[in-house]
């Protein structure tokens, strides 16, 4: 099974919830964008993943065997971004995986982004 504990647990059950969509809406719990303290402090723990000052955003290329591999691990990312309904934008070019994380409805880098890149990099070991 795909290491997902602190994915898990540190999203609230609404994000877990098949179909729940993240609105802004009376009732929705509202994602915030991370403090410059937090972002510095959440990328200590995220080696391989480069910040995007401009877009306020971190990236990671994936480099695999070949083109089965690498889409074999796209779909592990996005059953795990289903789950948590939180997307990434990427792309793959044969052996090659390009992840960009960063949350619009909060303008930047929010705690999601965080726990999603370490959701990955567990993918991966």
């Amino acid at each position: 099974m795909l290491h997902q504990s602190r994915l898990a647990r540190s999203w609230p059950s609404s994000y877990r919830c098949a179909g729940q969509k993240n609105k802004r809406s009376k009732g929705t719990i509202m994602v915030e964008r991370l403090s410059e303290l937090d972002r510095d402090e959440a990328l200590d723990g995220l080696p391989d993943w480069d910040w995007d000052e401009a877009r306020d955003a971190i990236s990671r290329r994936f480099v695999f065997a070949d083109f089965n591999e690498a889409f074999g691990f796209m779909t592990r990312v996005a059953l795990l971004a289903e789950k948590a309904d939180h997307h990434p934008e990427w792309s793959n070019v044969w052996n090659r995986v390009d992840i960009v994380l960063t949350t619009h409805d909060a303008g930047g880098l929010s705690a999601r982004d965080i726990d999603m890149a370490e959701a990955i990099d567990a993918l991966v070991g």
